[in-house]
Protein backbone atom coordinates (compact mmCIF):
# COMPACT_ATOMS: atom_id res chain seq x y z
CA UNK A 1 0.00 0.00 0.00
CA UNK A 2 2.82 2.58 -0.26
CA UNK A 3 1.51 3.67 -3.39
CA UNK A 4 -1.50 5.01 -1.61
CA UNK A 5 -2.50 8.78 -3.03
CA UNK A 6 -1.83 12.13 -0.36
CA UNK A 7 -3.48 15.07 0.21
CA UNK A 8 -0.49 17.61 0.16
CA UNK A 9 0.97 15.69 -3.21
CA UNK A 10 1.75 18.87 -5.15
CA UNK A 11 3.98 19.89 -1.95
CA UNK A 12 7.17 19.00 -1.70
CA UNK A 13 8.55 16.55 0.90
CA UNK A 14 9.89 18.39 3.36
CA UNK A 15 13.32 15.93 4.05
CA UNK A 16 14.64 14.28 7.33
CA UNK A 17 15.31 11.30 9.15
CA UNK A 18 12.77 9.96 11.64
CA UNK A 19 12.92 7.82 14.86
CA UNK A 20 16.51 7.61 14.76
CA UNK A 21 16.19 7.05 18.20
CA UNK A 22 12.64 5.39 20.66
CA UNK A 23 12.75 9.30 21.78
CA UNK A 24 11.94 10.56 18.22
CA UNK A 25 8.62 9.08 18.64
CA UNK A 26 6.56 9.99 21.79
CA UNK A 27 2.85 9.00 22.30
CA UNK A 28 0.76 9.41 25.23
CA UNK A 29 -2.81 8.18 25.61
CA UNK A 30 -5.73 10.32 26.30
CA UNK A 31 -8.06 8.36 28.71
CA UNK A 32 -11.73 8.10 28.13
CA UNK A 33 -12.08 8.36 32.20
CA UNK A 34 -9.94 8.09 34.67
CA UNK A 35 -9.82 5.92 37.76
CA UNK A 36 -12.08 6.50 40.64
CA UNK A 37 -10.27 4.98 43.10
CA UNK A 38 -12.40 2.27 44.44
CA UNK A 39 -13.14 -1.22 42.65
CA UNK A 40 -12.33 -4.10 41.76
CA UNK A 41 -9.28 -3.52 38.96
CA UNK A 42 -6.09 -1.82 39.63
CA UNK A 43 -5.60 0.82 36.69
CA UNK A 44 -1.76 1.72 35.99
CA UNK A 45 -0.53 4.04 34.27
CA UNK A 46 2.62 2.85 32.02
CA UNK A 47 5.69 4.13 30.56
CA UNK A 48 7.37 1.89 28.19
CA UNK A 49 10.22 1.96 25.77
CA UNK A 50 11.74 -0.43 23.09
CA UNK A 51 8.40 -2.54 24.28
CA UNK A 52 4.93 -3.44 22.70
CA UNK A 53 2.12 -3.77 24.49
CA UNK A 54 1.46 -7.52 23.98
CA UNK A 55 5.14 -7.86 25.41
CA UNK A 56 3.95 -5.95 28.77
CA UNK A 57 0.60 -7.99 29.02
CA UNK A 58 2.45 -11.28 28.70
CA UNK A 59 5.32 -9.92 31.62
CA UNK A 60 2.33 -8.58 33.78
CA UNK A 61 0.32 -12.02 33.48
CA UNK A 62 3.40 -14.13 34.68
CA UNK A 63 4.92 -11.85 37.41
CA UNK A 64 1.43 -10.91 39.10
CA UNK A 65 0.01 -14.81 38.44
CA UNK A 66 -3.18 -14.53 36.21
CA UNK A 67 -4.17 -15.00 32.79
CA UNK A 68 -3.12 -12.95 29.94
CA UNK A 69 -6.96 -12.16 28.84
CA UNK A 70 -7.21 -10.94 32.53
CA UNK A 71 -5.55 -7.71 31.47
CA UNK A 72 -7.36 -4.84 30.25
CA UNK A 73 -5.72 -2.33 27.64
CA UNK A 74 -7.51 0.66 25.31
CA UNK A 75 -4.67 0.53 23.13
CA UNK A 76 -1.92 -0.92 21.23
CA UNK A 77 1.33 0.67 21.50
CA UNK A 78 4.38 0.77 18.96
CA UNK A 79 7.88 -0.71 20.29
CA UNK A 80 10.00 1.73 18.55
CA UNK A 81 8.96 4.49 20.45
CA UNK A 82 8.29 5.62 24.16
CA UNK A 83 4.48 5.67 25.51
CA UNK A 84 2.52 6.06 28.53
CA UNK A 85 -0.98 4.41 27.99
CA UNK A 86 -3.20 2.99 30.30
CA UNK A 87 -3.44 -0.70 31.69
CA UNK A 88 -5.26 -2.95 34.18
CA UNK A 89 -5.18 -5.44 36.01
CA UNK A 90 -7.58 -7.43 38.89
CA UNK A 91 -7.16 -5.15 42.15
CA UNK A 92 -6.37 -8.81 43.97
CA UNK A 93 -2.89 -8.62 42.56
CA UNK A 94 -2.05 -5.06 44.03
CA UNK A 95 0.35 -6.59 46.52
CA UNK A 96 2.23 -8.39 43.82
CA UNK A 97 2.77 -5.33 41.78
CA UNK A 98 6.10 -4.68 43.68
CA UNK A 99 7.21 -7.87 42.44
CA UNK A 100 6.54 -6.73 38.46
CA UNK A 101 10.04 -5.72 36.61
CA UNK A 102 11.01 -5.22 33.10
CA UNK A 103 13.75 -3.64 31.34
CA UNK A 104 12.16 -0.84 29.43
CA UNK A 105 9.22 -0.24 31.24
CA UNK A 106 8.02 1.51 34.39
CA UNK A 107 4.65 2.06 36.19
CA UNK A 108 3.89 5.53 37.04
CA UNK A 109 0.97 4.99 39.17
CA UNK A 110 -1.42 2.96 40.57
CA UNK A 111 -5.28 3.52 41.18
CA UNK A 112 -8.27 1.51 41.60
CA UNK A 113 -11.75 1.50 39.26
CA UNK A 114 -14.42 -0.39 39.05
CA UNK A 115 -14.35 -1.72 35.74
CA UNK A 116 -11.72 -3.44 33.37
CA UNK A 117 -10.67 -1.34 30.73
CA UNK A 118 -11.95 -2.63 27.98
CA UNK A 119 -10.51 -2.04 23.74
CA UNK A 120 -11.27 1.43 22.66
CA UNK A 121 -11.39 3.00 26.21
CA UNK A 122 -9.31 6.09 25.32
CA UNK A 123 -10.38 9.31 23.30
CA UNK A 124 -6.96 9.91 21.38
CA UNK A 125 -3.64 10.01 21.55
CA UNK A 126 -1.06 13.17 21.61
CA UNK A 127 2.21 12.62 19.87
CA UNK A 128 5.79 14.35 19.97
CA UNK A 129 7.44 13.30 16.60
CA UNK A 130 11.00 14.60 15.94
CA UNK A 131 12.00 14.47 12.50
CA UNK A 132 15.87 15.43 12.09
CA UNK A 133 17.75 16.89 9.15
CA UNK A 134 14.57 18.50 7.70
CA UNK A 135 15.45 20.48 4.30
CA UNK A 136 12.40 22.64 4.13
CA UNK A 137 10.41 23.48 6.91
CA UNK A 138 8.18 25.78 4.37
CA UNK A 139 6.81 22.47 2.76
CA UNK A 140 6.28 20.77 6.21
CA UNK A 141 4.37 23.92 7.39
CA UNK A 142 2.20 24.10 4.52
CA UNK A 143 1.54 20.58 4.12
CA UNK A 144 0.30 20.91 8.57
CA UNK A 145 -1.66 23.77 7.25
CA UNK A 146 -3.47 21.80 4.44
CA UNK A 147 -4.42 18.86 7.01
CA UNK A 148 -5.55 21.08 9.47
CA UNK A 149 -7.80 22.57 7.38
CA UNK A 150 -9.04 19.45 5.61
CA UNK A 151 -8.18 16.63 8.17
CA UNK A 152 -5.52 13.67 7.77
CA UNK A 153 -6.69 11.11 5.17
CA UNK A 154 -7.26 8.41 7.91
CA UNK A 155 -5.22 5.44 6.19
CA UNK A 156 -4.47 2.68 8.67
CA UNK A 157 -0.75 2.96 8.61
CA UNK A 158 1.73 -0.18 7.16
CA UNK A 159 2.33 -1.88 11.07
CA UNK A 160 -1.18 -2.66 10.19
CA UNK A 161 -0.36 -5.14 7.73
CA UNK A 162 2.63 -6.99 9.30
CA UNK A 163 6.03 -7.13 9.23
CA UNK A 164 6.26 -9.20 5.93
CA UNK A 165 3.20 -7.00 4.61
CA UNK A 166 1.16 -10.74 4.60
CA UNK A 167 -1.22 -10.05 7.21
CA UNK A 168 -4.07 -8.97 5.14
CA UNK A 169 -4.06 -11.29 2.54
CA UNK A 170 -4.09 -14.48 5.65
CA UNK A 171 -7.07 -12.60 6.82
CA UNK A 172 -8.30 -13.16 3.27
CA UNK A 173 -8.37 -16.57 3.17
CA UNK A 174 -9.96 -17.08 6.65
CA UNK A 175 -12.82 -15.09 4.99
CA UNK A 176 -12.73 -17.89 2.58
CA UNK A 177 -13.06 -20.48 4.21
CA UNK A 178 -9.16 -21.78 3.21
CA UNK A 179 -6.09 -22.93 5.90
CA UNK A 180 -3.50 -21.46 6.53
CA UNK A 181 0.09 -22.87 6.86
CA UNK A 182 -0.21 -22.49 10.50
CA UNK A 183 -3.26 -22.25 12.93
CA UNK A 184 -2.99 -18.80 14.38
CA UNK A 185 -3.88 -18.33 17.70
CA UNK A 186 -6.89 -15.71 18.97
CA UNK A 187 -4.43 -12.42 18.57
CA UNK A 188 -3.25 -13.46 15.52
CA UNK A 189 -7.05 -14.52 13.45
CA UNK A 190 -8.35 -11.23 14.91
CA UNK A 191 -5.02 -8.97 13.37
CA UNK A 192 -5.41 -10.96 10.14
CA UNK A 193 -9.09 -10.16 10.05
CA UNK A 194 -8.84 -6.62 10.63
CA UNK A 195 -5.92 -6.05 8.12
CA UNK A 196 -8.10 -7.62 5.23
CA UNK A 197 -10.66 -5.25 6.47
CA UNK A 198 -8.06 -2.21 7.09
CA UNK A 199 -6.99 -3.02 3.33
CA UNK A 200 -10.22 -2.67 1.68
CA UNK A 201 -10.83 0.30 3.64
CA UNK A 202 -7.21 2.25 2.42
CA UNK A 203 -8.49 1.03 -1.22
CA UNK A 204 -11.84 2.74 -1.05
CA UNK A 205 -9.93 5.83 0.71
CA UNK A 206 -7.60 5.96 -1.94
CA UNK A 207 -10.11 6.31 -4.84
CA UNK A 208 -12.19 8.80 -2.92
CA UNK A 209 -8.85 11.14 -3.19
CA UNK A 210 -7.82 10.23 -6.45
CA UNK A 211 -11.52 11.64 -7.10
CA UNK A 212 -10.98 14.51 -4.79
CA UNK A 213 -14.11 13.45 -2.55
CA UNK A 214 -12.78 11.88 0.15
CA UNK A 215 -14.07 15.66 2.39
CA UNK A 216 -17.13 15.83 0.08
CA UNK A 217 -20.67 14.52 0.85
CA UNK A 218 -22.02 12.25 -1.97
CA UNK A 219 -25.60 10.97 -2.36
CA UNK A 220 -25.64 7.83 -0.91
CA UNK A 221 -22.58 7.55 1.50
CA UNK A 222 -22.68 6.96 5.24
CA UNK A 223 -21.54 10.16 6.72
CA UNK A 224 -20.77 10.29 10.19
CA UNK A 225 -21.21 12.96 13.40
CA UNK A 226 -17.94 14.57 14.61
CA UNK A 227 -19.56 14.66 18.59
CA UNK A 228 -21.63 11.55 19.05
CA UNK A 229 -20.03 9.15 16.14
CA UNK A 230 -23.95 8.36 14.85
CA UNK A 231 -24.08 7.69 10.96
CA UNK A 232 -26.55 8.24 8.71
CA UNK A 233 -26.88 8.27 4.52
CA UNK A 234 -26.76 10.61 2.85
CA UNK A 235 -29.85 11.68 0.50
CA UNK A 236 -29.52 15.55 -0.17
CA UNK A 237 -25.11 16.48 -0.28
CA UNK A 238 -26.61 20.42 -0.74
CA UNK A 239 -28.05 19.81 2.82
CA UNK A 240 -24.65 18.21 4.09
CA UNK A 241 -22.06 19.63 1.86
CA UNK A 242 -22.04 22.88 4.58
CA UNK A 243 -21.86 20.52 7.44
CA UNK A 244 -19.11 18.41 5.71
CA UNK A 245 -17.01 21.92 5.08
CA UNK A 246 -17.50 22.39 8.52
CA UNK A 247 -16.42 19.42 10.08
CA UNK A 248 -19.42 18.46 11.64
CA UNK A 249 -19.44 15.13 9.78
CA UNK A 250 -17.10 13.06 7.81
CA UNK A 251 -17.89 10.59 4.89
CA UNK A 252 -17.30 6.97 6.55
CA UNK A 253 -15.57 4.03 4.30
CA UNK A 254 -16.54 0.45 5.11
CA UNK A 255 -15.08 -1.61 7.08
CA UNK A 256 -17.02 -4.52 5.78
CA UNK A 257 -18.76 -6.96 7.65
CA UNK A 258 -23.00 -7.56 7.56
CA UNK A 259 -23.61 -5.23 10.27
CA UNK A 260 -22.10 -2.38 8.54
CA UNK A 261 -24.20 0.41 8.18
CA UNK A 262 -25.02 0.03 4.22
CA UNK A 263 -24.62 3.37 2.01
CA UNK A 264 -26.49 3.85 -0.89
CA UNK A 265 -26.64 4.91 -4.67
CA UNK A 266 -23.36 5.14 -6.36
CA UNK A 267 -21.46 5.12 -3.39
CA UNK A 268 -22.95 1.28 -2.76
CA UNK A 269 -22.42 0.34 -5.97
CA UNK A 270 -18.61 1.32 -5.91
CA UNK A 271 -18.17 -0.38 -2.62
CA UNK A 272 -20.23 -3.76 -3.91
CA UNK A 273 -17.39 -3.60 -6.83
CA UNK A 274 -14.71 -3.15 -4.16
CA UNK A 275 -15.41 -6.35 -2.87
CA UNK A 276 -15.98 -8.02 -6.11
CA UNK A 277 -12.35 -7.09 -7.16
CA UNK A 278 -11.17 -8.80 -4.63
CA UNK A 279 -13.86 -11.88 -5.33
CA UNK A 280 -15.70 -11.14 -2.34
CA UNK A 281 -18.81 -10.86 -1.05
CA UNK A 282 -20.19 -9.09 2.34
CA UNK A 283 -21.70 -12.94 3.29
CA UNK A 284 -17.73 -14.08 3.21
CA UNK A 285 -17.01 -12.08 6.62
CA UNK A 286 -19.85 -13.87 8.09
CA UNK A 287 -17.26 -16.77 9.00
CA UNK A 288 -15.09 -14.22 10.68
CA UNK A 289 -17.90 -14.00 13.42
CA UNK A 290 -17.82 -10.84 16.16
CA UNK A 291 -14.53 -10.02 14.45
CA UNK A 292 -15.89 -8.82 11.19
CA UNK A 293 -19.29 -8.06 12.33
CA UNK A 294 -18.54 -4.63 9.75
CA UNK A 295 -18.54 -1.08 10.81
CA UNK A 296 -17.70 2.45 9.53
CA UNK A 297 -14.66 4.40 9.74
CA UNK A 298 -14.48 8.10 8.87
CA UNK A 299 -12.38 9.24 5.77
CA UNK A 300 -10.78 11.99 7.48
CA UNK A 301 -9.20 13.02 11.21
CA UNK A 302 -8.97 16.44 13.08
CA UNK A 303 -5.13 17.26 13.91
CA UNK A 304 -6.05 18.33 17.41
CA UNK A 305 -3.46 20.94 19.15
CA UNK A 306 -1.35 21.39 16.29
CA UNK A 307 2.39 22.79 17.14
CA UNK A 308 5.13 23.17 14.95
CA UNK A 309 8.65 24.00 16.57
CA UNK A 310 11.76 23.89 14.34
CA UNK A 311 15.19 23.44 16.75
CA UNK A 312 18.43 24.19 14.86
CA UNK A 313 18.22 21.71 12.09
CA UNK A 314 15.15 19.58 13.40
CA UNK A 315 11.59 19.59 13.25
CA UNK A 316 9.29 19.19 16.82
CA UNK A 317 5.46 17.99 16.14
CA UNK A 318 3.08 18.09 18.35
CA UNK A 319 -0.63 17.18 18.10
CA UNK A 320 -3.31 14.67 19.11
CA UNK A 321 -5.51 12.16 16.85
CA UNK A 322 -9.01 10.52 17.70
CA UNK A 323 -8.08 6.58 18.53
CA UNK A 324 -7.33 4.36 16.11
CA UNK A 325 -5.48 7.14 13.56
CA UNK A 326 -2.23 6.67 13.09
CA UNK A 327 0.83 9.67 13.01
CA UNK A 328 3.12 7.67 10.70
CA UNK A 329 0.28 9.11 8.31
CA UNK A 330 1.00 12.88 9.20
CA UNK A 331 4.59 11.55 8.39
CA UNK A 332 4.10 10.25 5.32
CA UNK A 333 2.27 13.56 3.84
CA UNK A 334 5.50 15.16 5.62
CA UNK A 335 8.06 13.20 3.84
CA UNK A 336 6.42 11.83 0.46
CA UNK A 337 8.43 9.16 -1.01
CA UNK A 338 11.54 10.28 1.37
Amino acid sequence: MTDLPRLTEDVPGCGGAFKLVPEDFEVEELPAYLPGGEGEHLYLWVEKRGRDTREVVKALSQALGFPEGEVGVAGMKDRHAVTRQLLSVPARAEARLADFSMEGVRVLWARRHGNKLRTGHLKGNRFRLRLRGVKDVGAARETLSRLAARGLPNYFGEQRFGRERDNADRGKLLLLGQRLPQRPDRFQRKLYLSAFQSRLFNRALAARLRAGTFDQALLGDVLRKEDTGGLFVCEAPEVDGPRVAAFEVSPAGPMFGPKMTPAAHGVAEAEAALLAEEGMTLSDFTRGGGETEGTRRPYRVRLGNLELTPEAEDLVLAFELPRGAYATEVLAELLKDG
